[in-house]
């Protein structure tokens, strides 16, 4: 039996890879504020690897804002992915979004 089969998600999931950018970071005053300060509830981005069959607003290689508080981490293939629920976004970035859809421009 070959140890790489094929993965369909199924439902409302989502299988998405977590920026890499999650190191220490720089206030708009330019102070670096290190990866392990503590700053209460932040939301992290991902990259969309696979929809599952009933996701309506997202599609593979979009950015979505999650909370990371709420995941389910899995590795497929020797990556470490994290499973979502696609009501469990906060935002999308995507090259598709129409003008007047947001306010942001990431």
């Amino acid at each position: 039996m070959p140890d790489k089969l094929p993965i369909r998600m199924l439902h409302d999931r989502l299988l998405v890879s977590v920026d890499s950018d999650s190191g220490e970071r720089r206030s708009s005053a330019g102070i670096v504020i290190p990866a392990t300060a503590t700053m209460g509830r932040r939301l992290s981005w991902a990259r969309v690897e696979a929809t599952g069959p009933n996701v309506r607003s997202v599609q593979a290689g979009d950015r979505v804002l999650f909370d990371p508080e709420d995941r389910a981490e899995v590795e497929v293939r020797g990556d470490d992915y994290i499973l979502l629920r696609e009501r469990d976004l906060n935002a999308v970035a995507a090259e598709r979004i129409e003008d007047g859809q947001t306010g942001l421009y990431l």
